[in-house]
């Protein structure tokens, strides 16, 4: 028999094919009544490409089960094939609306391992911090914004990407491109802050606090807002300590825990800023309205930070012609053999670097990502279960994750 002509049998295995069905409910086990609804993996309200499968009663919702690896982005596979440097233009595309923040995430982990972290001049510290206190804010804005889309104002989404696309261009002027900047190196950056910058940035912050005003009276204290986000989704402290939440999620559940603040890294110590938490001031502590009040209040943080960098930058530690932020670049990056790991602040909560190196190579042998989304999405299903199928939209907007971290 030719192989064109040839058929092969395959042996019918039932249990094969059902283990290998996209969902985890089976319509023949639900209770009367139930039924299974898909939600995504569209884009719009899911907040990238992912599926939930949703067990309902009625309009209530019996259970909620994430689907993921829609977008795989093997960012490990990738971290583990090159050098330590090359990689981060592949961090930037993790969570890659807070670019900036992951980075430094990375670039301090090699630092720590290569014992320089305390050799960088204060200039490039308080550079980086800057930027990346601009893409905080930048990340909160398209947070809040998009939340406010999926519940349906449409105003404030034009409004918060409108400022945004100053800090865009602002990023875009430092480093040459709007969200995927490879602008931290290992050792430095990839260039000083240009000539005018420090100017143009404190412009920026001015004609920002009274915009945060607006955000806040349009959104925040909106009667229509608070109706539909008070008491909706309410994360209680031990779960989310439970489930391993970080960043706004668990600050507005509220407890003060922010990594700049708890490890100190950088010249975060240096700095005067307050740590905002949900208080359940509209509602109950931990619920979707605390959350984004976080945000937003965080954005007012941010914008001090950014102040105080930019007096040391125009003062202290203002530019001058000895400067290279490249001096320390490493020409090649071997840490000793060590498991290390490093974690860093991000938009999102705790972005953390496992690194496990054997001395010999620039290229890890292990790396791994401690990916905050992945955390803060786990806790769906807890905080969704006896909720309004319609509420399951501003649940899962409150959360904030982006896919390109979760499917790391």
């Amino acid at each position: 028999m030719t192989a064109s002509t040839q058929t092969i049998e395959y042996e019918y295995a039932p249990g094969h094919f059902r283990a290998s069905e996209p969902n985890i409910h089976q319509p023949e086990l639900l209770d009367e009544g139930q039924m299974i609804l898909n939600m995504g993996p569209q884009h719009p309200s899911t907040h990238g490409v992912l599926r939930f499968e949703v067990v309902t009663d009625g309009e209530i919702i019996v259970d909620v089960v994430p689907h993921l690896g829609y977008l795989h982005r093997c960012f490990e596979k990738h971290a583990q094939s090159l050098p330590f440097n090359q990689t981060i233009p592949f961090v930037d595309r993790l969570d890659y609306l807070s670019a900036m923040t992951s980075e430094h995430a990375w670039v301090m982990g090699v630092e720590r391992m290569l014992g320089i972290q305390g050799d960088l001049p204060k200039r490039t510290e308080y550079i980086r911090v800057l930027v990346a206190e601009l893409n905080r804010i930048a990340a909160h804005f398209v947070a809040i914004g998009t939340y406010a889309l999926d519940i349906g104002a449409y105003t404030p989404f034009l409004w918060l990407m409108r400022d945004r696309e100053h800090i865009q261009r602002l990023l875009e002027w430092v480093s040459g491109a709007r969200m995927l900047y490879n602008y931290m190196w290992i050792g430095g950056l990839f260039y000083d802050l240009p000539v005018g910058f420090e100017e143009r940035c404190r412009e920026f912050t001015k004609y920002l606090i009274p915009k945060l005003n607006e955000l806040q009276q349009l959104v925040i204290d909106n009667e229509i807002f608070v109706k539909r986000t008070a008491n909706v989704g309410v994360l209680p402290l031990p779960v989310a300590i439970n489930y391993g939440c970080t960043g706004p999620v668990l600050r507005g559940s509220g407890l003060r825990y922010d990594l700049r603040r708890v490890d100190g890294y950088s010249v975060y110590p240096e700095l005067e800023f307050d740590i905002p938490i949900g208080t359940g001031q509209v509602g109950t502590v931990g619920d979707c309205w605390d959350r984004n009040n976080v945000r937003v209040l965080e954005c007012r943080e941010s914008l001090r930070i950014i102040e105080q960098c930019l007096d040391q930058l125009t003062g202290t530690h203002k530019r001058t012609r000895d400067y290279d932020p490249q001096a320390l670049v490493p020409k090649k990056i071997r840490p000793k053999a060590m498991d290390f790991y490093a974690r860093a602040e991000s938009a999102k909560g705790e972005l953390g670097f496992f690194f496990r190196t054997d001395g010999k190579s620039d290229v890890p042998v292990r790396a791994k990502c401690r990916s905050c989304s992945y955390h803060n999405l786990s806790v769906i299903s807890e905080i969704s279960r006896g909720a309004m199928l319609a509420d399951l939209v501003a649940i899962i907007g409150s959360i904030d994750v982006v896919m390109g971290e979760v499917d790391r």
